[in-house]
């Protein structure tokens, strides 16, 4: 561990001396890839540079000790070597999660797919309040929202409906909302004053490059239409709106979200790049499927992962047993402390598994 934490330090000097190099400075390609890794490197290094300076203090504390001390100061000396150890085991933890593997994805942005599942109107309408709660979250994290594609049901639900969110480390902390989510509430729809159980699935795609997907233009069908509003109604009387078959696979993507039919066919071939690499990706892991036991979850739609329940306020993640009694923060984007947990539980998870290795 400490050969590689070193190695890492010295990669980190030499970048640094190279962003200060007036030939790297002046090539806008070499400055960004080296800044970028110098800023992936950055929170390790800075860790692993105080873990060392608290043992070098540790060591001066303790040599005290054999020094002829009167009582009192014998004991300032421990309480500090107690303080410093605290700080070194805390350092040595902390370098410990930095030093897993981390998923090549975590950076990129996302595609964001809420659907209604089970429930008609009820599913359409919960589907609503997730895409309102990711938007909110999102734009908490600083990171900009915009809607691709979507599909209304007359009383104001979604059938289905695609965002993007673009912003750094979008996917490592939207990657856990990928499944099955479900709401138990009394509908609007409902007279009779009974509680309803209806589910709304969700997948987040990492936004991918061309070069990761190989696209034919002889393997799409193109159609465009005119786009359309809540309850149906036309918002647009040009054929600017797009859709995207890809032949082989069958997977079909539209938007309608911006006035261009080019705007929107660029953006519908962003969506469509991502969902092809979710789908090679998922073959992979389909092989490789002993190897992921252990992780928080599957990222599979049928999976259930949250129960959202209105009567008693209360909303469960099920793969990690977290219950919080505070539905309507929640759902208004206050993911944080549910994210903040998924997170500790697959880094535990991956440490445990490198530990047994």
């Amino acid at each position: 561990m400490f050969e590689k934490l070193e190695s890492m330090e010295r990669r980190y000097q030499q970048l640094s001396d190279w962003l200060c190099d007036p030939n790297i400075s002046s090539d806008p390609e070499k400055l960004r890839k080296y800044a970028k890794e110098q800023s992936d490197l950055q929170e390790t290094v800075e860790i692993y540079r105080a873990y060392r300076e608290a043992q070098e203090q540790f060591k001066s504390a303790k040599a005290m000790l054999d020094e002829k001390l009167d009582d009192e100061m014998r004991e300032l000396v421990k309480l500090e070597l107690d303080d410093l150890q605290n700080k070194i085991d805390d350092y040595q933890a902390k370098l410990q999660i930095l030093l897993l593997p981390k998923d090549p994805n975590d950076d990129k942005n996302v595609f964001l797919e809420v659907r209604a599942a089970a429930g008609g109107e009820e599913a359409a309408l919960f589907a609503g309040d997730l895409l309102r709660m990711y938007t909110r979250y999102a734009e908490n994290c600083g990171w900009k929202v915009e809607l691709i594609d979507a599909s209304y049901t007359d009383i104001g639900g979604f059938r289905e409906a695609t965002l993007s969110v673009q912003g750094k480390g979008a996917y490592s902390k939207l990657k856990y909302e990928s499944g099955t989510h479900r709401v138990q509430r009394v509908p609007t729809t409902e007279s009779g004053g009974r509680i309803h159980t209806s589910t709304a699935t969700v997948a987040v795609l990492p936004e991918v490059e061309d070069v990761q997907v190989e696209i034919h233009e002889k393997d799409l069908r193109i159609d465009t239409f005119c786009s359309t509003g809540p309850g149906g109604q036309s918002v647009n009387t040009t054929q600017s709106a797009v859709r995207i078959t890809h032949l082989p696979t069958g997977l079909v993507v539209s938007c309608q979200d911006e006035k261009s039919q080019l705007k929107n066919r660029d953006k519908a071939m962003r969506v469509l790049r991502a969902r092809l690499y979710e789908k090679y990706l998922e073959e992979q892991q389909q092989e490789q499927a002993a190897n992921r036991k252990n992780q928080v979850g599957t990222g599979d739609r049928s999976e259930r992962i949250r129960t959202y329940n209105f009567p008693q306020s209360r909303v469960t993640d099920h793969r990690i047993g977290l219950t919080l009694h505070r539905l309507e923060s929640v759902l208004a984007g206050d993911l944080g402390e549910i994210i903040q947990h998924l997170i500790i539980a697959e880094q535990s998870a991956k440490l445990n598994e490198a530990l047994e290795a």
